[in-house]
C-alpha cells in the first residue's frame, strides 16, 4: 500500500480512515495535500472488495480550513491563467472522486468544515458532526465566486436552492445544529461521541452488499442530472445486473438459512 505523505492514513478491517494532520494550521489544505487526496481517491475507484468504507476527519481542533493562505492563495496570485486553472481542476477532481469512488465516504467533522474543506464534508454521503463543529462556505469573503469544487451543483441538492444561495453568497457560519436543521448534517452529536458515532455509521455499511452501496451511489449522481423515464430505464438495468451477481444469491442463502449473510461485493 502506498504511503501517503501529506495526510495520516490507514485501512484497518476493510475501513480507510484519512486524517488531515496540520493541526497548528487547522488542518489547511497545501498543493501537496491536495493533489495526495485526489490521487487516494481516484485508486479507491478500483478497490472496492478490499476497502469498504472511507472515513476522513482532521487532526486536533479542525476538520479542514480550505486552502492555506501563505501555501496556496500567495502562491495563486503568482500565476498564470493556465496555472490556475490546472490548480481549479486538480481540486475538482478531489470531490468528483468522492462522489464517484464506489465506497460509502462519511466526514467525521469534528471542528471547523471553511471552504474547500466545507466542500469536501459536503460531497461525503454521511456528514457526522461534533456539537462543537461548524461549517463557513466563506468563498464570497475572500473575493472568488461562491461555486467552487463543484459545491453549486452538490449543495442545492443536499440543502436545497433558496437555502444553498444564501449560504453561498453570504458565506457566514452554520452551527451545528443549524446544518442538522438543513440536513447539512446527516447526525450532530456530542464532541465526545464522535467516534462511536461514525463507527456505529461504519458497522452498518460494513453489513450491507458493497456492489449494491456502489451502485446506489451511482444512481443518486446519474439522477440528478437526467429525466425521470430514463432513471427508470438507468435503475431497471443496474437492479437486472445486481439481481444477478452472487451477493443477492447469498442474502437468500442467508435468510432462508437463518444466517447473516456474508457479502463479498461480487
Amino acid at each position: 500500500m502506498r504511503r501517503w505523505e501529506h495526510f495520516d492514513y490507514e485501512e484497518r478491517d476493510s475501513v480507510a480512515t484519512l486524517t488531515f494532520s496540520r493541526p497548528e494550521r487547522l488542518n489547511s489544505l497545501t498543493f501537496e495535500v491536495y493533489a495526495d487526496l485526489r490521487d487516494l481517491t481516484d485508486s479507491l475507484r478500483s478497490r472496492g472488495d478490499e476497502v469498504r468504507v472511507l472515513v476522513i476527519s482532521g487532526k486536533g481542533r479542525g476538520f479542514c480550513s480550505g486552502g492555506d493562505v501563505d501555501q496556496i492563495i500567495a502562491e495563486l496570485l503568482k500565476m498564470d491563467t493556465r496555472g490556475v486553472y490546472e490548480f481549479a481542476r486538480m481540486t475538482g477532481a478531489c470531490v468528483r472522486n468522492l462522489r464517484e469512488i464506489p465506497q460509502p465516504v462519511i466526514a467525521a467533522v469534528n471542528g471547523i468544515a471553511a471552504g474547500a474543506g466545507a466542500v469536501i464534508a459536503a460531497a461525503a454521503d454521511i456528514r457526522v458532526l461534533a456539537e462543537s463543529a461548524s461549517f463557513h462556505f466563506l468563498f464570497t469573503s475572500v473575493g472568488i465566486s461562491g461555486g467552487d469544487m463543484g459545491v453549486c451543483w452538490l449543495l442545492p441538492r443536499i440543502v436545497g436552492l433558496g437555502r444553498a444561495t444564501e449560504i453561498l453568497l453570504l458565506g457566514g457560519k452554520i452551527t451545528s445544529h443549524e446544518a442538522e436543521a438543513w440536513a447539512l448534517a446527516s447526525r450532530v452529536v456530542p464532541d465526545d461521541k464522535l467516534d462511536a458515532a461514525v463507527a456505529e455509521y461504519v458497522g452498518r455499511f460494513q453489513e450491507l452488499a458493497p456492489w449494491g452501496l456502489a451502485m446506489t451511489k451511482e444512481m443518486l449522481n446519474r439522477s440528478a442530472s437526467t429525466d425521470y423515464s430514463s432513471a427508470i430505464e438507468m435503475e431497471g438495468w443496474t437492479q437486472t445486473l445486481l439481481m444477478k451477481a452472487e451477493d443477492f444469491r447469498e442474502f437468500h442463502a442467508g435468510f432462508t438459512g437463518k444466517r447473516k449473510p456474508e457479502f463479498r461485493g461480487r
